[in-house]
Parts: structure tokens; C-alpha cells; sequence
């Protein structure tokens, strides 16, 4: 528990997220986890103790992106307007997505074993299969259109290197332009 540790048992944690936080964002899952002790400025041990294997430290960093996600698919789904919802639920998980390589990587399964990966995806899935059959029954989604055309989308936005709010923006909006029928 973070609350209960010495004041610089806390400072080394919180420096250590932060470190893997930007070092992920940046360069993504690849980074070795001494390469993040280097950069926190501690030494591995440090970093073993407060996070014993690299999955462990992917699901701390990552998650607050996964509940980002969560809640952009959340609020397409009680939008009043089916298309709307859609349209809004995939501005806002590619921007996630584009801003943070690491965090595209880790949800498009680079670590399976991070996260309860079975229960993620499947409500996952449950809640964009359902946002993707309200828009397609607007007439304004394509009626080929399926869940799997997200997750190309999710990983093809890895991709993406200028890692900015308005180029995560554009790109999904170019898909969006894509997909509309």
C-alpha cells in the first residue's frame, strides 16, 4: 500500500511510475526495466521491490489510460444520439491511444498476462459491440463495420508518431471519414 510506506519509499515509487510513465509513453514497452531504474535514478532492487515483474509495473502505469477508455465507452454508450456516442467514444480512445505508445501496445495485448486481459477484453468487446451495432443501426456506420475494425484502428494509431492531442484528432477523424456510410 503506497500510504503506508517511509516518505522516500513513496518518493521512489511515485518517481519510478512517473519515469515508466514518460519512458513508455515515449519509446514504448520495450524499455528494459533497468533502463526505467537508470532513469528514475534508482537502483534495480528499488524497482524490483515496489514492482516485482514488468507487468506489474505496465498495470500501475497504465491504469489510468484503461479507465480513460472505460469511460469514453461509457459515455458513447448513454449519448442520446447512437452515432454521436460512437463517433466521440473513437476521438477519445485514439487519442489515448496515439499519446501514449506504450499504453497502445499494452492494450492491444504486448502484455497479456498484465491485466486480467480475459474479463477486460470481453466487457470490452460486449460494450463496443454494442455502441457499434446502435451506430450501424443509425444508417450513418457502415453495416460491414465490426468490433475488430477498432482494434485494426487501435493499432494502426500506434503508429501514429507525432504524439499530439490534434494529430490523434485528425487521425480519427480520417477513419471516422472512412467508415461513415
Amino acid at each position: 500500500m503506497t500510504h503506508n510506506l517511509r516518505s522516500d519509499a513513496r518518493d521512489n515509487r511515485d518517481r519510478i511510475l512517473e519515469t515508466a510513465r514518460e519512458t513508455f509513453a515515449a519509446d514504448g514497452l520495450d524499455v528494459s526495466m533497468r533502463e526505467i531504474a537508470r532513469r528514475a535514478g534508482v537502483g534495480p532492487a528499488t524497482l524490483y521491490r515496489r514492482f516485482p515483474t514488468k507487468e506489474a509495473l505496465v498495470v500501475e502505469v497504465f491504469s489510468e489510460q484503461m479507465h480513460a477508455c472505460s469511460a469514453a465507452v461509457a459515455a458513447g454508450l448513454a449519448h442520446p444520439d447512437p452515432w454521436e456516442g460512437f463517433r466521440r467514444t473513437v476521438e477519445e480512445v485514439c487519442v489515448v491511444h496515439v499519446l501514449n505508445r506504450g499504453f497502445a501496445a499494452a492494450f492491444t495485448s504486448a502484455f497479456p498476462r498484465a491485466i486480467d486481459f480475459a474479463t477486460v477484453r470481453a466487457t470490452a468487446f460486449r460494450q463496443l459491440a454494442e455502441l457499434v451495432r446502435r451506430a450501424r443501426e443509425t444508417g450513418r456506420l457502415r453495416a460491414d463495420f465490426t468490433v475488430d475494425d477498432l482494434v485494426l484502428l487501435l493499432m494502426a494509431s500506434s503508429g501514429v508518431r507525432l504524439s499530439t492531442t490534434a494529430a490523434a484528432r485528425r487521425f480519427a477523424t480520417l477513419f471516422l471519414e472512412g467508415v461513415a456510410s
